[in-house]
């Protein structure tokens, strides 16, 4: 699967099967349902998973918590809109 067809996904009612577990967690992000994303992402625990739990504490809104998840991740705190963060996430992930 390439980012356009992940993107062209979102239409759908649910995610793409074979999709790694971390980019399910976007898409549902992508989908609007943090929620569901987070309860993925907390239990992850590589730094791929990392970066994806900071990423979404800081489209929750805590940089606090996003700083310590995009330190466990080996990632600078992200300054980039959280649009082009997602896109940059989902692209690594489905690569």
């Amino acid at each position: 699967m390439n980012f356009d067809d992940f993107v062209t996904s979102l239409n759908g009612p649910e995610p793409p099967e074979n999709l790694p577990l971390l980019a399910v967690a976007m898409w549902w992000d992508g989908k609007g349902k943090w929620n569901r994303a987070h309860e993925i992402a907390q239990d992850i625990d590589t730094p791929e998973g990392s970066w994806v739990h900071a990423y979404l504490h800081r489209k929750e809104g805590d940089e606090g918590n996003a700083g310590y998840w995009y330190q466990q991740a080996g990632k600078p705190h992200s300054r980039l809109p959280l649009e082009a963060e997602w896109d940059e996430i989902s692209r690594a992930l489905i690569a």
